[in-house]
């Protein structure tokens, strides 16, 4: 069996990746998804909870067995060092996840599996693990409008997380393809994601 072409898809918070990911995924790509998968493994009795209780302690596990999530999140903030042992706990678990998910798309027959990975862009290892990068862009002023109305974090929050992440010029420096998805309408994003997937198509009639 051929390899399924891998296709890294990023974007800052806000700029509508989650919905490029969705129209991929219903043009008949395999999507897989590094936070769900993320939030799986933490979720109550997921396979980092032991190695998180044993690193950091029974006050970092709710009652449900799941990760304190507010508890975690006020601690790597404060605490490089706990930051970097977290990501050494999730990170290699999330990568044989994926990779087990993504055996098994490309087993049933998918020929197209799309890496939704918010953080691509700021990663040691996620870009050469994909054959090319789609950055889903819009301008940062877009962004904070629609973290803020989605969410209700007030403008400062916003921004201190966009400041964690990549820059938007650094995101378009690491594309292969941009989706710019500002100041259009959902049909008129759909129409530029298929347009995507159509050349994309094209391409992978070469690759098999």
């Amino acid at each position: 069996m051929a390899q399924a072409f891998q296709l890294g898809l990023t974007g800052g918070i806000g700029s509508g990746k989650s919905t490029v990911a969705n129209l991929l995924a219903g043009l008949g790509a395999a999507v897989l998804d590094a936070d769900a998968i993320s939030r799986t493994l933490t979720a109550p009795h997921g396979l980092a909870i032991e190695p998180i209780r044993h690193q950091f302690g029974a006050a970092f596990i709710t009652a449900e067995g799941a990760l304190n999530r507010p508890h975690m999140r006020d601690l790597v903030f404060a605490n490089p060092q706990a930051k970097q042992q977290l990501e050494a706990i999730i990170h290699p678990l999330v990568s044989a996840e994926t990779a087990r998910l993504a055996q098994a798309a490309q087993t049933a027959g998918h020929r197209c599996l799309v890496f939704d990975v918010p953080l691509l862009v700021e990663s040691a290892h996620w870009r050469g693990k994909v054959d090319q990068v789609l950055v889903v862009d819009c301008l940062p002023e877009t962004q904070i409008s629609r973290v803020m109305a989605r969410s209700g974090l007030e403008r400062a929050a916003v921004q201190a997380i966009m400041a964690t992440q990549a820059s938007r010029a650094a995101r378009l420096q690491a594309a292969d393809a941009v989706i710019f998805n500002d100041s259009i309408t959902l049909d008129e994003l759909a129409c530029q994601v298929s347009a995507f997937f159509a050349r994309l198509q094209l391409s992978l009639a070469s690759h098999f």
